[in-house]
């Protein structure tokens, strides 16, 4: 694949902290080389490291291509938020971090179950994004200072939506995702065994 060719907006990066490539996790230039002309072509979007939390910027908040920031230049944080583009409509792709609003770290248990209901669909794509790559996916209930629940629910949840997606496909942006990633790292398309287990 062609290396990305388009640069970050310099004013936009230094208000996120765009992370260095060298502290950039191991495979993510390969990711972003495959993913970026895509997304950047096809999408005016590209993926881009952060040294902070992750986010959604649209365009018009951007002031140049719409950016997916994943954190800390880490390779399953751009799975997962690569996941939550595939499934999200033009509306929600104009508005900042797609118009949800976010509930942090220290969730109630109600708070917690309400995280999980929207996280299923993106983190069985994120699964499949994963098996694409070679990497292990883990899922994430994203709340260690919370009331401790029992996540079994939530990750049967999410392998059940993964082996659904095997009966009725990928969203169609997933399913481009999962072939580049599949021909870039060398993979067969995710079948199966891929989701037999119960992720963690």
């Amino acid at each position: 694949m062609q290396a990305v060719s388009t640069p970050f907006n310099l004013s936009v990066a230094s208000d996120l902290g765009i992370l260095p490539i060298a502290q950039w996790e191991a495979g993510v230039t390969d990711l972003l080389d495959c993913l970026n002309p895509w997304l950047e072509q096809g999408w005016q979007t590209q993926l881009v490291a952060g040294s902070g939390e992750p986010v959604y910027l649209p365009a018009a908040v951007s002031g140049g291509l719409h950016q997916i920031v994943f954190a800390h230049g880490y390779f399953n944080s751009a799975l997962h938020e690569a996941a939550h583009w595939c499934l999200a409509g033009a509306r929600r792709r104009r508005r900042e971090d797609y118009g949800y609003w976010y509930c942090p770290d220290g969730r109630d248990a109600g708070q917690q179950a309400a995280f999980e209901q929207v996280e299923v669909k993106p983190q069985a794509i994120e699964w499949w994004l994963a098996s694409a790559t070679g990497r292990p996916f883990r899922t994430s209930t994203d709340n260690l200072n919370g009331t401790p629940t029992d996540n079994r629910p939530f990750r049967r949840a999410v392998q059940l939506q993964a082996q659904r997606y095997l009966a009725d496909a990928l969203p169609q942006r997933a399913q481009v995702a999962v072939q580049r990633l599949c021909e870039q790292f060398n993979r067969p398309w995710p079948d199966a065994r891929c989701f037999t287990e119960l992720p963690r």
